[in-house]
């Protein structure tokens, strides 16, 4: 199974920062969220309540008052009727002897009746005289209306007929009739082209507020509407009024007043909005009072957008307060936390006198003490480390120092030189820039260049004249026995490329074997010279000690030959420097 990377599950955790953030936000917001949702469904239900009872009294108000408006007018058109059987003239309403007194009459009616339009009397072949400003010969739909009612009045029914648009101005008519009757017998009609221009008004009066109210017939038709322009008187509305719908299925004589919420068409056509509406039937006139409104509206004018939107506001407001005090809260936490963080990291880095300051919460300024005791047990157990690191290392370098004194004790003549070479090579590698690891290797590698002495028998290493060829073979055999006895020290196996050298004794006058090739570790050739340098320095059983200025000049001659010229060039800068000196005593390094 493959393990996510530490870098790609820590970018997915949540900071403190926010979870504080987030945990304050919602306990701050949320309750104010939720209690204005149920503030908004409370207000919704008492406005909708508010709403049933307006439109339940406005249609029982308009329904009373369209059924008072009808009945007035039948009561004056009976009166007229009551009126012409007084006078005789009910037989006949057409005999040209009392035509001038009947038209009178009915022209006094007229005027002192606004709502009626035109009246007139005929007998029963439709003839007799007529008052109004409105004719049934004149206007194709009220002579159609009229002749429907008179079928009627033949049959002795009184009649209120269709609504009807009357004019350019589609203002809203209908034609109320009684029959004429003689000694039972039929003898004419009496009818009337009434006005709903009050019924109108009055509706208008009621649709304030985004309000419609208005009347319509069993049939679904349009009785009366606040503005003719937009419903025409007549106009079938079941197909766009779910109420006309149900007022159409509704029994004629059901009186009733029902308020329901519906779909209805918006403005634009295209779309449906919530709507309430209330009716109020009138049994007696087959016509139903109709309001309705959208709740949209009905929320606008009840102030709850105002309420919504300060609301809104007010959550925005705690909204801000609450990231603000939650950040600020925040910090408080995540700040101790990332000094903590801060001081793990320095401790990481080998910084174990850093400390973390104790503050923030209780759980948080216990971590930080807990980080600060770890710390510092840390700090002593690497400190302990550190000593015992510095008392092996010294061990070892005077194991080191003994196994060099050891070996130059073995030829009285080289005593003291692997210290010599030592420091001379220290000298030199800090001269060519090598770092505090790089000299401390040196150093170890130049103690034990010579550590081959120890396989070569005294009686050659010290023979103070030429060796044989034999002799001479057996010490170049030098350097492969140091060798094979420092490998099974496993530690210092990388730290002593010196140990591969050649031993300095050439007969003949010869000098080492050459080391300027860039094969030869640089160690190896920093050794090579120093070891030279100390040979010719020195006493030896095959030569006498030369001064520091012969030896330069020898070992300069063999630059770029036999020695690498930059390590020669560092051995001059440290003798110009002053820091070479000759020391005939034992050198500790």
């Amino acid at each position: 199974m493959l393990k996510k990377s530490p870098s790609r599950f820590t970018a997915r955790r949540l900071r403190i920062l926010w979870i504080v953030m987030g945990a304050l936000l919602l306990v701050s917001v949320t309750p104010l969220w939720l209690y204005h949702q149920q503030a908004l469904h409370l207000s919704e239900g008492k406005l909708q309540d508010t709403e049933r009872v307006q439109q339940s009294e406005i249609t029982r108000s308009l329904a009373n008052e369209t059924l008072q408006f009808e009945q007035s007018l039948r009561e004056q058109l009976l009166s007229q009727r009551q009126m012409l059987a007084l006078t005789g003239w009910i037989m006949d309403v057409n005999d040209p002897g009392h035509a001038p007194q009947l038209s009178r009459l009915l022209q006094t009616f007229v005027e002192n009746n606004p709502d009626i339009l035109y009246v007139t009397a005929v007998n029963k072949e439709a003839k007799g005289p007529s008052a109004g400003s409105v004719s049934a010969d004149r206007d194709p739909f009220v002579q159609a209306v009229w002749k429907r009612a008179f079928t009627s009045s033949i049959q002795g029914f009184d009649s209120l007929s269709e609504p009807f648009a009357l004019g350019e101005g589609n203002r809203p008519a209908l034609v109320i009739s009684v029959p004429l009757l003689s000694e039972g017998q039929f003898a004419g009609m009496l009818s009337a082209v009434v006005s709903l221009d009050r019924l109108q008004s009055r509706l208008r009066d009621a649709s304030v507020r985004d309000r419609k109210v208005y009347i319509v017939n069993v049939h679904g038709q349009i009785v009366a509407y606040p503005d003719s322009q937009e419903m025409v008187p007549g106009r079938n509305v079941t197909s766009i009024s779910p109420l006309a719908k149900q007022i159409s299925d509704l029994p004629r004589e059901l009186r009733a007043t029902q308020t329901t919420n519906f779909q209805g068409p918006a403005k634009d056509g295209r779309h449906s909005i919530e709507m309430i509406g209330t009716y109020s039937t009138i049994p007696e006139l087959g016509w139903a009072v109709i309001a309705q409104r959208s709740l949209g509206d009905a929320r606008v004018d009840a102030g709850m957008t105002e309420l919504t939107d300060e609301a809104l506001r007010f959550v925005v407001g705690v909204t801000f307060i609450a990231l603000a005090l939650g950040y600020v809260f925040a910090l408080r936490i995540t700040g101790p936390i990332r000094k903590l963080v801060e001081s793990v990291r320095a401790i990481s880095r080998a910084e174990f006198h850093e400390r973390v300051p104790v503050a923030g919460t209780a759980e948080i300024g216990e971590l930080s003490e807990t980080f600060n005791k770890m710390a510092g047990d840390i700090e002593d157990y690497v400190d302990k480390l550190k000593l015992a690191a510095d008392e092996n290392r010294e061990l070892f370098l005077g194991s080191i120092r003994m196994l060099a004194a050891a070996i130059d004790e073995k030829d009285p003549y080289t005593r003291g030189h692997s210290g010599r070479v030592a420091k001379y090579s220290l000298l030199i590698g800090d001269n060519l820039g090598l770092n505090a690891e790089e000299l401390d290797r040196l150093r170890i590698s130049a103690l034990l260049h010579d550590v081959g002495k120890i396989g070569i028998d005294d009686r050659v290493l010290k023979k103070p004249g030429k060796l044989t060829d034999e002799e001479f073979d057996l010490m170049k055999q030098h350097t492969v026995k140091g060798a094979n006895i420092m490998r099974p020290v496993a530690q210092l196996k990388d730290m002593l490329p010196g140990i591969e050298l050649h031993h300095e004794r050439m007969d003949g006058g010869g000098y080492p074997y050459g080391l300027a090739g860039d094969s030869i570790p640089l160690m190896a050739r920093i050794i090579a010279v120093a070891d030279t340098l100390d040979a010719i320095t020195t006493n030896r059983p095959y030569q006498s000690a030369m001064d520091l200025e012969y030896a330069l000049q020898r070992i300069r001659s063999l630059a770029a030959t036999k020695f690498d010229a930059s390590v020669v060039a560092a051995l001059e800068t440290a003798v110009a420097n002053g820091r070479l000196r000759l020391s005939a005593t034992l050198v500790e390094v």
